[in-house]
This record gives structure tokens, sequence and C-alpha cells, in this order.
């Protein structure tokens, strides 16, 4: 009897076992793959590669507020870069941008107008305090006028390729707010429109083109016109101040809040932990704390599931594909293999479900399907795609084919055959086919 029954207990002990294999397993597996988001539209986007590992309604063209100060951002960096300006010119304040800075319902530091200002001052009020006088002031200095600035911001976005997005001015309000400083040639209703990935594309520029530009993000605090330690708006970061701690994030070092009443509240953050560096776009959230929350979750989400991986290397030859056959060449046949490695995140588990496809450049390839000599060491003589066979294959953040397509390239030089030879084969091959001919032509005698 005892025997029987320790026996059933450890057949339910073993039944137990194998349930909690069966459901408990795929469902961690499940929620491993998906996040759950209180915001409108986001976009997760790995920094070195541009593979988006996560979106949500990502191409929903939306009014950016503040994060439209990233193209801003970009423009200055361009300017510094080409020698337009430095970082010690110093600019005197329009009314307009005066106007915009003295009323504290538009963020506003209070600029004065009986003093010029370096661009260093008004590029990090800009950045850190998302000060909109500051960046009207620059956008000034550079262009001439917000409405000729406007046209440049839309231009470098074309450039970029950003896929959705529209610039009307340069801070982020609405142009309802400007009054009679309406910028040239815009719609005095219109607002600023971008989509989560043009966001992050806009980002991925920016922190890729000028990576210095970290360095002002990341500040914590920023001292002005009297104003001490005014805190940076991006409460990712570590800020002492007791009810900011709660959403610090290690890693965290930029990038641009937003908000307006149209906007409500957005976020475009990266992060750096272990050398892999995210980008997040979160849009039209309820509230400030919660654009905090809900980009945490993405941050969480990429650097717990995705590891940047190497998955073919540099040389690397696909099975029963390493070589080519060669016509009137000293050899028959040449090896081919990937010029250069690739290097993709990826996610936990899904390493074997990525292949390479390779397309052969028909252009080099005779009637026969054969290379024609001569073959120089290095030339390419095709392409090899990254094939994902899994689930949740979101693509690039742009036109990424570099990412996933590398050159196919000959291993070897093989020269042309010497004249001899090549007559001796053309011989060979005219008594083939006349012999094979004429063993046609018996056979349909009879």
């Amino acid at each position: 009897m005892k025997h029987n029954v320790k026996r059933n207990l450890s057949l339910l002990l073993v039944a137990f076992v194998m349930m909690a294999t069966v459901f408990v397993q795929p469902l961690a597996t499940q929620a491993a793959k998906t996040v759950e988001l209180e915001a409108e539209s986001a976009i997760l986007v790995d920094a070195e590669t541009g593979k988006i590992l996560f979106a949500k309604d990502a191409d929903i063209a939306l009014p950016p507020a503040s994060m439209t100060k990233m193209m801003t951002e970009y423009l200055v960096w361009d300017a510094i870069e080409s020698g337009q300006i430095s970082w010690d010119t110093k600019t005197k304040i329009s009314d307009y941008a005066y106007s915009i800075s003295a009323s504290p319902l538009l963020s506003g530091i209070g600029l004065r107008q009986d003093k010029e200002y370096t661009v260093k001052e008004l590029y990090d009020a800009m950045a850190i305090i998302s000060d909109n006088g500051t960046t009207i002031a620059l956008a000034e200095l550079i262009a001439g006028s917000e409405g000729d600035f406007v046209k440049m911001m839309n231009k470098k976005a074309e450039e970029m390729g950003l896929p959705d997005y529209k610039f009307v001015n340069s801070t982020g309000l609405p142009n309802s707010l400007l009054g009679e400083n309406v910028p040239e040639g815009t719609d005095p209703n219109a607002n600023n429109l971008l989509s989560a990935r043009s966001a992050a594309l806009l980002a991925y520029n920016l922190i890729n083109d000028h990576p210095e530009a970290l360095s002002v993000s990341s500040q914590i605090s920023l001292d002005f016109e009297g104003y001490k330690n005014v805190e940076n708006l991006n409460w990712m970061l570590p800020h002492k101040a007791t009810f900011l701690q709660q959403f610090n994030y290690k890693g965290v070092d930029g990038l641009k809040t937003g908000h307006t009443d149209i906007a409500g509240y957005c976020f475009t953050g990266t992060a750096e932990r272990n050398g892999q560096r995210l980008i997040s776009v979160v849009m039209k959230t309820d509230s400030k704390a919660k654009r905090f929350h809900e980009t945490a979750k993405l941050f969480d989400y990429g650097f717990s599931n995705f590891e940047t991986k190497e998955l073919f290397a540099k040389g690397h030859q696909v099975d029963g594909q390493e070589a080519l056959p060669i016509a009137n060449g000293k050899e028959e046949t040449v090896e081919i293999a990937t010029n250069k490695a690739i290097k993709v995140p990826v996610q936990q588990g899904q390493a074997e479900k990525y292949t390479l496809k390779y397309t052969i450049d028909k252009e080099k390839l005779n009637k026969d399907g054969e290379l024609t000599a001569p073959i120089e060491k290095g030339e390419k003589i095709g392409t090899a795609e990254l094939i994902f066979e899994g689930e949740n294959d979101f693509g690039y953040i742009f036109n990424a084919e570099s990412n996933k397509t590398v050159d196919i390239i000959a291993q070897d030089s093989v020269e042309k055959d010497n004249w001899f030879m090549l007559i001796l084969g053309s011989i060979g091959d005219f008594f083939s086919n006349l012999f094979s001919t004429i063993v046609d032509t018996v056979k349909g005698w009879f």
C-alpha cells in the first residue's frame, strides 16, 4: 500500500514537472518577445546597425513637440563643423526670440537683449532644458530667419531619408502660439510632424554623425542667467533629487523630451550598456512620468533579449556553393566567399534562423552559367543576403541593405588560358559536338 502511494506521488510529481515544462516555459518565452506599451506610437532601434528591435504603429506622423530640437541640434553641429560658426560666436537676441523666452508658458529661461550670448550658451540651454528662445536665436543666427532655417530642416530631413516629416518651426511649438512670428512660408495653424520611425532615424543620425552631442544631453543640470542647477528634463539621467531617482536608468545619456497639449508627452531616449547602444522613441503618452516608464520597458526588453553577434564571418562559404566554374581559364573553378562579416542584434534563441542567400551577377556569367577568365582575386562576383526565417522581423530604420547584404568575391586570380590550349579546346569542342550530332542522326535512322 505504501509502495503504491509513493508510486502515485512520484507519478504526480513527474506530471507536474512535465506540465510546467510544456506550459510555463512557452509563456515565459512569449513574454520575452512582446512589450506592452501605454504610448500611441513607439520604436526601439539598435544604434550601431539601425536594426529595429520593436515597433508599435511607428509610421504614424504625430506632433513631436520639442523632439523637433534634435534637427536644430544637428544643423548647429553641421554649422560648427563647416566653420560657419564656432562655439564662441556671439549673437544678440531678437524681439521674437526674446518674446518667446520671456513667456513662462513656453519653457522660457528669460533671455536678455542687452547682452550677447555665445553659441555654446544657447545650445546648452536648448539641449539640456529645452529652452525655445535660445533655439530660435540659433536658427536666426545660422539661416538669417527662422523661415529660412525651416527650409534647411526639411532639406536635411530629405537627405537623411526620414520617411514621415514636416518641419514648420525650429522649436516644436504649435505655430498658433507664435503669433505674428510664424515662420515665413508655413501655415499659421500647423504643427511639426514626425513618425516614431523618423524621430529614431533623426536621433540615429545625430548621435552617429555628431556623437559629441551626447556629452551635452547627458548633463544633469545647467546654470544659466542666474539660475542654478536647472534640471535636465530627461529624468532617466542620474538625478540626485529623491523624487527623480525612481526614473534613473543605467546607461542613459540622452536625448530629447517633448510636450505640448496636442503632442502629449514624448521622449527620444538613448542608452548604452556593455558596448550596445539603443535608441527609443515613445510618442503621445499621458504624463511626464509615463514617457520614462514606457522607455524603461523598451530598454529592458532590448538589453535583456538582444545581443549583437557575428553570424557569418568574413570569408564565409555556403555549403555546396563554395566555387563557380570558369570558361577559358587555366583553372576550371574559382572559390568564392563573403568579403566581410555580417553582424546584427540577435534575439535569444534566434541565431539558427539566419541563413545566407547567394545572388550571382548574371552579367558575369556566360550562357552555360560559367564565369569567363580572366578573374582577379577580390573581384565582386555577386552578393550574399542575410535571410531571417523567424518571427517579429521589423527590418531596419533605414534602407540598410549594407547591413544585411555583403559582396561575394573571388578568392583567387584565374588567368585566361593561352591561345594554343584555347584552340585545342575549341577543336575538341567542335569534334565533340560533331560526334554528338552524328550519333543523334544515326539514332534517328532506327
